[in-house]
């Protein structure tokens, strides 16, 4: 059909323009296309086969928030599809629960097909790493909603486990020990206090480095956020996994206490692991708090996971040949269900 002038895209919402940029990226869906899916992108609703009856669903919905902010700046887009998609996987991942597929939202100011195009590529190289389908989802055009040139990004996924497999942390014992992945960098927590930081008070600019870092601001700010799917899979098939957090929005004061019983508590040494660069940087420009960095940011853990003790060796050299560099960082103790930080 001929792109025709019409009220609507001159309001500001140009659907000739949306309806082309879906079409392009319709090759790239496809490309995430896994067992169980029954419907292609463009359908009112993803239909995905139901798992057997021992199966239980997982869900989880997040956003990239204002670590968007950043990407407009550094005109790059190809890595927050990156961020929801591993940020989601590992929210569910906690659970004991492999994703089956993603949705996403979209919504802008005025559409902009190659940054649309550049976002859905980022959704659907996440979601083959991770195995999961990208099975549709909503592209929004809000003029005034939104300002200019940004846009926002949420996503929602779907997993499975087999019910006798749920991971709660309801048997986690004084004793067990916690072990510690590292993550990415901010992975997309934090960023609006890393932003006025860096940009408000610091005037550092997009493409200047990051002092005491080494690193561009831009690329410090946007590596990806880690994905702990295949480490943790792994580790699942060889040990019991007590509890896991994902080390998010809140970070360990927050996230942690959500699996622990009311009976114990988890105790972190932070002289066990080395506090990146660039969160050493934003406490000591910032003059932020020491607790308030650990309430805040992830402090260079993405994930932590609780095994016994006497499966500590065993946890530790499976997660080493996985690809990641897992460290003991604490252990269980008598408590109320809180966390304490020593050292």
């Amino acid at each position: 059909m001929a792109k025709t002038t019409s009220a609507y895209a001159a309001s500001g919402v140009d659907i000739d323009n949306k309806m082309a940029a879906l079409r392009a990226v319709k090759k790239l869906v496809h490309s995430t296309k896994v067992p169980g899916l029954l419907s292609e992108i463009g359908s009112f609703g993803g239909l995905f086969a139901a798992p057997g009856k021992d199966q239980v669903l997982v869900a989880s919905t997040d956003g990239v928030g204002t670590k968007l902010k950043v990407a407009a700046l550094a005109g790059r887009h190809d890595t927050v599809g990156q961020d929801i998609v591993n940020h989601c996987v590992n929210d569910i991942l906690v659970h004991g629960a492999r994703p089956l597929f993603f949705l996403d939202y979209f919504g802008t100011a005025r559409f902009e097909g190659p940054v649309f195009e550049a976002v859905v590529k980022g959704l659907c190289k996440a979601c083959r790493q991770n195995g999961c389908a990208l099975i549709g989802g909503e592209t929004a055009e809000m003029p005034g909603l939104y300002p200019l040139g940004e846009y926002d990004l949420v996503g929602t996924i779907v997993g499975v486990v087999p019910r006798k497999a749920i991971i709660t942390g309801k048997t986690i014992r004084p004793g067990d020990v916690l072990i510690g992945l590292p993550s990415a960098g901010l992975h997309t927590n934090g960023f609006s206090l890393a932003r006025k930081i860096i940009f408000e008070q610091e005037k550092l600019k997009i493409e200047d480095i990051l002092p005491g870092t080494g690193r561009v601001v831009g690329e410090a700010l946007l590596a990806v956020h880690a994905s702990y799917l295949h480490p943790v899979q792994r580790l699942m098939e060889r040990v019991t996994i007590r509890g896991m957090a994902h080390i998010t929005g809140g970070g360990f004061y927050d996230n942690v206490p959500r699996i622990l019983p009311k009976s114990v508590d988890a105790v972190f040494d932070r002289s066990a692991w080395t506090v990146p660069p660039l969160f050493r940087f934003l406490q000591e420009r910032g003059r932020v708090a020491r607790e308030e960095m650990y309430r805040v940011f992830n402090m260079g853990i993405g994930m932590v996971i609780i095994v016994r003790s006497a499966d500590q060796g065993k946890a530790l050299a499976i997660l080493k040949t996985s690809g990641t560099v897992p460290c003991v960082i604490g252990r269980i103790e008598k408590g109320r269900g809180r966390v304490r930080m020593q050292n």
